[in-house]
């Protein structure tokens, strides 16, 4: 699916540039999102049935997961290659890598990723394949790549927005105060793979079978609504934080934030802690027999 008069290049140099902004801020959240993020690996391991001596691919890696999981289980005899459009994300990802893991991480887009047919028996995707503009092309060439039989998991944020606070939270409060227009219809988003049905219909089309479409609850968990602003100002893109220079005369900004920890406060629970449960869709489909 692609969108009509939407400007690809622009978007995808704007992606890149904004998760190499935030890299570090990103890595710096890093254990607060994988309260939530980990057992979303975990549970696309399985799908994916991961096992010793596969060869995985790991599409929109970031800084690592579940790459670095997916090593683990492979083994010695497996390989695991995660790919990342933005290079800063991608060197964060090398700096986590073990002696032994059996795992190299390589900038690249799913878009026009050009490897071998039957080059991987699994392709993982945690919260990336919302990001590319034409989605049943780029699903259609990762099947390629499957061998005969092998398994695509990937997870998305459900839609509406509204059931992923981790994600949608903070943006919704800066959105508002910063009088942001809405989304172009069909661009990429976090949720622009949120409608299961829609999913699965896109994977049937790209060639896959077997389709199951499934949803989990990620529990993530943050120490205290004043944490989950730092954590939104550090994923915050450079071009957002332009417009609260603009319009507040600070990215830093104390009424936008203090707005964004009261948003939160909404899901304190009784030890002080924020909890933000977020619907993730869990895909599995099957590449076709040779």
């Amino acid at each position: 699916m692609t969108t009509t008069g939407f400007d690809a290049a622009g978007y995808k140099r704007d992606q890149r540039e904004n998760w190499d902004a935030i890299s570090e801020g990103w890595a710096g959240c890093r254990e607060e999102f994988e309260t939530g993020g980990a057992p979303v690996s975990a549970l696309l391991l399985e799908l994916g049935g991961v096992r010793p001596g596969h060869r995985v691919l790991d599409v929109g890696t970031g800084t690592g997961d579940p790459a670095l999981a997916a090593a683990s289980a492979v083994g010695p005899r497996g390989r695991v290659t995660g790919i990342d459009l933005a290079p800063e994300m991608i060197e964060r990802a090398r700096a986590r890598v073990r002696p032994g893991d059996n795992v190299g991480f390589e900038v690249g887009d799913a878009e026009s990723l050009d490897r071998p047919a039957a080059s991987f028996d699994v392709v993982l995707s945690r919260w990336g394949l919302m990001f590319v503009v034409d989605r049943v092309a780029t699903l259609r060439s990762l099947a390629r790549m499957l061998a005969p039989g092998g398994v695509l998991a990937a997870a998305t944020w459900a839609a509406p927005g509204s059931l992923a606070p981790m994600t949608s939270l903070g943006f919704g409060v800066l959105a508002a105060r910063l009088e942001l227009p809405p989304p172009q219809p069909g661009a990429p988003s976090p949720f622009s793979m949120g409608d299961p049905d829609v999913l699965g219909e896109e994977l049937a089309e790209a060639g896959f079978g077997q389709i199951e479409v499934s949803s989990f609850e990620a529990p993530f968990v943050l120490s205290s609504p004043e944490r989950y602003a730092e954590y939104s100002k550090a994923v915050t893109p450079p071009g957002l934080k332009a417009l609260l220079r603009e319009r507040f005369g600070s990215e830093d900004d104390p009424d936008t934030w203090a707005e964004v920890a009261a948003a939160a406060a909404a899901f304190r629970r009784g030890d002080g802690r924020v909890s933000l449960p977020s619907k993730t869709l869990l895909a599995r489909a099957v590449s076709p027999a040779a």
